[in-house]
């Protein structure tokens, strides 16, 4: 992905000439947590409901969440840097990627608008489900990809917006600060850089 143009205001340019969707492109940080937390109270009381025992719900609780890591680097690195050439799908990239390279720190477009976010879950659900006999394992399972996906949505926007303290966070956000300030075309994971690692598209010379 070319680097034409950064602007480190926090205020939202306008994408749309259309009211509606110009206001489904954005959304409050806060919004993923309402949404999505509830989904996956639901999905642990299914679970257990189902028949889970504790051990088999945290082992596929767990398996959910490190498969949302490989999906994060995956989605992140093939489908929103895939650059197209027609100018209609150029339109679709910028919408769905470009503009986050674009406009780094802009506070609405940090976290993905559930307009968004709710049918790729829902994408998502249906294909696990056609991996999964057991309704109580899918459904132990579910939570945790989806928990993955709340860590990396608000890490995301913690990133453009907030300074940490810690070692570890510290690190963590210079990975992605460099894919956005050094090079767009490595540091693809954001909520970890292990997937950047094994397919070696991490920063070898960090700043």
């Amino acid at each position: 992905m070319s680097k034409n143009y950064v602007s480190n205001s926090t205020e939202s340019v306008r994408m749309f000439k259309n009211s509606l969707m110009e206001g489904l492109s954005k959304v409050h940080f806060t919004i993923p947590l309402f949404i999505f937390i509830p989904i996956i109270g639901v999905f642990v009381y299914l679970s257990f409901h189902e028949g889970a025992n504790i051990l088999s719900f945290i082992g596929y609780f767990a398996f959910g969440l490190g498969i949302w890591t490989i999906t994060e680097y995956v989605l992140h690195r093939w489908i929103f840097h895939y650059v197209p050439k027609a100018q209609w799908a150029l339109r679709l990239h910028f919408i769905f990627h470009g503009v986050h390279h674009d406009y780094p720190r802009d506070k609405k477009r940090l976290v993905m608008p559930p307009s968004a976010s709710l049918p790729l879950a829902t994408l998502f659900y249906f294909l696990f489900s056609l991996c999964f006999e057991v309704k109580a394992n899918l459904f132990a399972f579910f939570p945790g990809f989806l928990l993955g996906y709340l860590i990396y949505d608000m890490l995301h926007y913690a990133m453009h917006h907030y300074n940490f303290k810690s070692g570890l966070m510290k690190r963590i956000k210079q990975h992605h600060m460099l894919h956005h300030y050094q090079d767009a075309e490595k540091g693809f994971g954001v909520s970890s850089a292990i997937w950047d690692k094994i397919f070696h598209s991490d920063f070898t010379n960090k700043m």
